[in-house]
C-alpha cells in the first residue's frame, strides 16, 4: 500500500444544494412543493398534530387532579447516613456537600430505609416514624428544623 493509494474508510456523499437554479433539478421550490405549512421556512407541524383531525390527547377523557400546593422532599435513607462519623451532626448542608442530596427542594426527610449503626444528630425537615425511631434506637437524636 502506497500513500496515493489510499482511500476514506467511508465515502462521502456531497450535499445536493437546493434553490440554484432550474438545470440543478432542485431549484425554484427546492423540493418542498407548493404551498402550505412544510413548505415555508420555519414550517412544521406540531408534535401531536393529526392533519386537522381531532388529535388524541384531546380525544381522550381526562382525569385524575393535580394539587398546585404540593411540596415535594428531598429523600434521604437511614442506610446512606452510615457514611458519616460517629457523633456527626448531619445538616442539609452537609447532605448537599456530601452529594446525598442533589437539591433541597421543599426540605429534607429521612425515610427508614436501611439499618443506621452510628449515633447521629440529625436535623431535617421531616422524619417518617420508623427513621425517627431507628435513629434514636442507635443512640442519636433527631432535630426538626
Amino acid at each position: 500500500m502506497k500513500l496515493h493509494e489510499l482511500k476514506p474508510s467511508v465515502t462521502r456523499k456531497k450535499r445536493n444544494r437546493v434553490g440554484r437554479g432550474m438545470s440543478s433539478g432542485s431549484g425554484k421550490t427546492s423540493g418542498r412543493g407548493h404551498k402550505g405549512l412544510k413548505q415555508r421556512s420555519g414550517g412544521s407541524v406540531r408534535p401531536g398534530f393529526e392533519g386537522g383531525q381531532t388529535p388524541l390527547f384531546q380525544r381522550l377523557p381526562k382525569r385524575g387532579f393535580t394539587n398546585v400546593n404540593r411540596k415535594e422532599y428531598a429523600i434521604v435513607n437511614l442506610s446512606a447516613l452510615n457514611e458519616f462519623e460517629e457523633g456527626t451532626e448531619v445538616t442539609p448542608e452537609l447532605l448537599l456537600e456530601t452529594r446525598l442530596v442533589s437539591k433541597v427542594k421543599a426540605g429534607i426527610k429521612v425515610l427508614g430505609s436501611g439499618k443506621l449503626e452510628k449515633n447521629l444528630t440529625v436535623k431535617a425537615h421531616k422524619f417518617s416514624a420508623s427513621a425517627k425511631e431507628a435513629i434514636e434506637q442507635a443512640g442519636g437524636k433527631t432535630e426538626v428544623i
